[in-house]
């Protein structure tokens, strides 16, 4: 059993017979009564994200979770579709479920697949990411590393963020997949 005083972000746990992800928790101690967790939980099954508290001390079922190597094939709309490196065998993901992780993916690229209970959940992203920019606009004369502002570009794999003024089309940059904040050229 899992107490809640062993938390971690991206802990799996089981409550009321559904599987769970620990987005963010806080262990709150008020001057009057029992201390307590506020939680905020990603439900596996389909993303949705609850706030829900619980006592300080309750004990949850653990959930074995496990990552596995993939290869990212492409996404039709409906699923997205993904090849073992190992044995060759492709899987399909629903894209809703995957949507936020995938944009920060090129086709054919290898990523790791979580498994909770052997079963399919979710894709594990980078921090950061290194990609190419695909479109923006020219830089300026003047646009300097030390200038200030910002414009809009699309990268490789179809995200838009916003990088500094000297960031030109084909350079390489290094995006935060947290924020989806610039962070350098790569």
């Amino acid at each position: 059993m899992i107490s809640t005083n062993q938390f971690k972000n991206g802990t799996h746990i089981e409550v009321d017979g559904t599987i769970f992800k620990v987005v963010s928790f806080q262990h709150v101690k008020p001057g009057k009564g029992g201390a307590f967790v506020r939680t905020k939980l990603k439900r596996t099954s389909d993303g949705a994200v609850l706030d829900k508290t619980f006592r300080a001390g309750e004990k949850f079922r653990p959930i074995r979770t496990e990552t596995r190597r993939m290869q990212y094939l492409y996404s039709d709309g409906t699923d997205a579709h993904f090849m073992d490196t190992q044995t060759y065998d492709q899987l399909t993901l629903p894209e809703d479920g995957v949507k936020e992780s995938l944009q920060w993916i090129a086709e054919s690229e290898e990523i790791d697949l979580l498994y909770v209970d052997d079963v399919p959940a979710d894709v594990q992203v980078p921090s950061a990411v290194e990609m190419a920019v695909t479109e923006t606009e020219p830089g300026l004369r003047g646009d300097t590393a030390s200038g200030g502002g910002d414009k809009p570009a699309t990268l490789e794999s179809g995200v838009s963020v916003r990088v500094p003024l000297f960031v030109d089309v084909g350079d390489r940059v290094r995006v935060d997949t947290r924020s989806g904040e610039y962070v350098s050229r790569a």
